[in-house]
């Protein structure tokens, strides 16, 4: 299995390491499981589906883009002629002059209520659309601007320090060192602390993939992405402030339930689209996309983590490295590669969600990379059509063909069948509900996270320091 902590060791050798994965207890507090969707089974003798209320199906509605038509303008003046037809049947029928008179002032009169409804309604109907665009132009508009805004924050920022923090709980560790749980002297509130220590970085040839890090992290703000407030060192130790993400990793989620219903696969990979199509926006691959490094906020909403391996790349890059079972055919041969090795990595994860597995495994990472370059792919009999399809189209080795990186780019993938319905406005500005809310008993709330030994870390020690240079952004 592979390696699972929050704190990924950024180290030229992870894409060679299976690490066997701990038994994560996230759901102590009562067994619970999604609370607002279905959980399917992987046996049929296993849990049993849950029931939902009126409110979590109009949730899924939105979400899905199932709704109650409405009665139009044009549909309204139909049954009215229907109406006429009928009664100019009787007026005919009646020898009466009267009578006719009578009907036929009924009938103008008929008419002009009909005409007024008919305006009135299609007006209505107007004002409504006109509102709904105005609405997501904003909505669309806020979305777009979310980096700008928070990168304008930043600038402003005093430089943090060491003594700014009180430092508590281990929420991770790494090859070279640990992400702390902190809490702020100042403003109260609890940020991950990432504790790298330069001597390890340096041995093992990180610098240029941590220095890549923080300036990615700085340049970059996103919903779905964590944001890093600040970094600083010691003359032992680099630390890089970011979002404390309470809910932990989806990759626990995801071996607790075995795998994920259809629907619930769609809105992590939907939140996952977004968050790389506005990294590859900015010129960035993130190169590393997995259950592992995707957590989870108070609502459930996606954060990505750990940008170790993700760099900036105008064209493209020939480095080796990532996530064995994620890995793109160009990267196993060494052939340059740019930002569609991301959208197949993307496939990759959509498939281990909707499996619980991914499409290629071997304990042998060289029988691994020889079963990806095949790409033969043993499809369950329970996926969607349309899922398949997608897959297809991402998990190609055909660079011209594979989704996202055609002229298309991600609107490809979000117009394909399986993701009909959904409304990306909405998913970019995370007003589609969760199907998992995890439970959060407070600011601070750590219990969704493995427990590590804690060790004396003395930090802030002086002593001396050859690697400051190597450092100087920090």
């Amino acid at each position: 299995m592979r390696a699972k902590c929050i704190f990924s060791s950024i180290t030229s050798t992870r894409a060679h390491i299976s690490i066997t994965t701990s038994n994560t207890k996230l759901f102590d507090k009562g067994n619970q499981q999604f609370p607002h969707t279905y959980i399917v089974p992987v046996e049929p003798n296993r849990a049993t589906r849950h029931n939902t209320t009126a409110e979590e199906k109009a949730q899924r509605r939105s979400f899905f883009g199932f709704g109650g038509g409405s009665t139009s303008g044009n549909d309204i003046a139909s049954v009215d002629k229907e109406d006429l037809q009928q009664q100019q049947q009787q007026v005919e029928l009646s020898k009466s002059s009267s009578v006719t008179t009578m009907t036929s002032n009924s009938l103008n009169t008929t008419e002009n209520k009909s005409s007024l409804t008919t305006n009135a309604t299609s007006r209505s109907s107007i004002e409504a659309d006109d509102l709904r665009t105005q609405e997501r132009e904003r909505l669309l508009e806020k979305y777009t601007n979310y980096d700008r805004v928070i990168l304008e924050q930043r600038k402003n920022r005093p430089k943090l320090k060491l003594d700014d923090f009180h430092l508590l709980r281990t929420l991770g560790t790494g090859s070279f060192g640990r992400v702390h749980l902190s809490q702020s002297r100042h403003n109260g509130r609890y940020y991950a602390i990432k504790v790298l220590k330069k001597a390890e970085v340096v041995r093992l040839k990180q610098v240029e993939h941590t220095n890549s890090e923080k300036a990615i992290l700085e340049s970059a703000a996103n919903p779905f992405m964590v944001n890093l407030w600040g970094t600083f060192q010691d003359d032992i130790n680099l630390f890089m402030v970011m979002d404390f993400v309470p809910g932990g990793e989806l990759f626990s989620i995801l071996r607790k339930n075995q795998r994920f219903p259809d629907h619930v696969a769609k809105f992590y990979a939907a939140e996952v689209l977004l968050a790389i199509e506005y990294l590859h926006s900015k010129h960035i691959i993130y190169r590393d996309l997995k259950p592992e490094n995707l957590l989870l906020d108070s609502q459930g909403h996606i954060k990505i983590t750990d940008f170790g391996f993700a760099k900036h790349v105008p064209d493209i890059t020939w480095t080796l490295c990532g996530t064995p079972d994620y890995l793109a055919p160009e990267v196993i041969q060494s052939k340059g590669y740019g930002m569609a090795v991301d959208w197949w990595s993307l496939g990759i994860l959509i498939f281990e969600m909707l499996a619980g597995h991914p499409p290629f495994y071997d304990d042998d990472h060289l029988k691994l990379y020889e079963k990806i370059l095949q790409g033969k792919i043993k499809w369950p009999a329970y996926f969607d059509p349309h899922a398949k399809d997608l897959l297809k189209r991402l998990l190609t080795p055909d660079l011209s063909r594979r989704y996202g990186n055609l002229k298309g780019g991600a609107d490809d993938i979000k117009n394909h069948k399986w993701f009909s319905g959904v409304d990306f406005v909405r998913v970019s500005n995370r007003q589609v509900r969760s199907p998992y809310v995890p439970t959060i008993r407070g600011e601070g709330d750590a219990s969704h996270f493995d427990r590590y030994p804690e060790t004396s870390e003395k930090y802030g020690i002086p002593g001396p320091d050859p690697y400051r240079e190597k450092f100087s952004e920090f």
